[in-house]
């Protein structure tokens, strides 16, 4: 028996490799490609819509850590934003990493959109967010001084090395928190998935430029004494090593394992029909 009969005998293709990630990797193909080709309406109110998602998480953790000033029950109560995001179909800065960056590298997207969608996605999350929490600094006043020390303590960091390791840990803890979700249909397998997110996120005190801004912002606008200057730098610290730990450490080793089939996709000697026609 050949290499090639054997390969047909334990997998249904005749490429050297699993076909359970053969499958992953035509998938985040498909998917990737979809979010990268969405229109601008669609693009924006998604990640809009992200931003509000988030906010209800947020004002979760605001109320469970005000009730019982625990870091990892406000991190559990968080959760709830992450399934928002997964139940409503929104989209997170730093959350689908790996789909579109796959998409480009198969040859079903460009480097313009994707910049494009990770971009938009950041913006809009902000935008989304800032107005769900003004909405609840005027509806909660009880709660200001809970959201401006959370605040305070995401903007304090003891170090430059420690605020950079927080910020790589959360672009990676949330990329993964999606690759998981990603490959299982259990709603319950999800729920608790975001709620383990959630509270290592919150509770480790993580660095994430899209969660943390929205709570900043809604201590700013409870009169939390934080400079727009100061703000500024600390995106400009946190975001790019959002991206480096969700690409590095989650998304590239991935595409290294895959990469021979979305070399093949992009040759036409993969097809893709058979994914889309699984998720249609």
């Amino acid at each position: 028996m050949d290499e090639g009969e054997q390969r047909r005998k334990l997998g249904d293709s005749d490429l050297d490799i699993e076909d359970a990630l053969l499958d992953e990797a035509v998938m985040t193909v498909v998917k990737g490609s979809e979010r990268l080709n969405r229109k601008w309406p669609e693009l924006i109110v998604t990640g809009f819509f992200g931003g509000v998602d988030v906010g209800l998480g947020i004002l979760a953790m605001v109320l469970v850590k005000q009730a019982t000033d625990s870091d990892i029950l406000a991190g559990m109560a968080f959760g709830v934003g992450l399934l928002a995001l997964k139940l409503a179909h929104s989209e997170l800065f730093t959350e689908e990493f790996l789909l579109p960056l796959n998409a480009v590298i198969a040859g079903q997207g460009t480097w313009m959109q994707i910049l494009r969608l990770w971009g938009v996605t950041l913006i809009t999350n902000l935008l989304g967010g800032l107005g769900f929490m003004a909405i609840v600094v005027v509806g909660l006043p009880g709660y200001h001084q809970t959201m401006i020390d959370s605040a305070l303590a995401y903007m304090d960091q003891p170090s430059l090395p420690v605020m950079i390791a927080l910020a790589l840990l959360a672009g990676a803890t949330i990329t993964l928190s999606t690759r998981m979700q990603q490959g299982t249909s259990n709603d319950v397998v999800t729920a608790i998935t975001c709620m383990i997110s959630g509270l290592l996120v919150i509770g480790f005190g993580m660095l994430h430029g899209a969660l943390n801004a929205i709570v900043i912002f809604g201590a700013m606008l409870a009169g939390a004494p934080i400079a727009l200057g100061d703000l500024a730098l600390w995106f400009v610290i946190v975001i790019p090593c959002n991206m480096l730990g969700g690409l590095l450490i989650i998304a590239l080793p991935r595409v290294v394992r895959t990469l021979r089939v979305l070399r093949g996709i992009r040759a036409g000697t993969v097809p893709l029909e058979s994914s889309e026609e699984q998720g249609s």
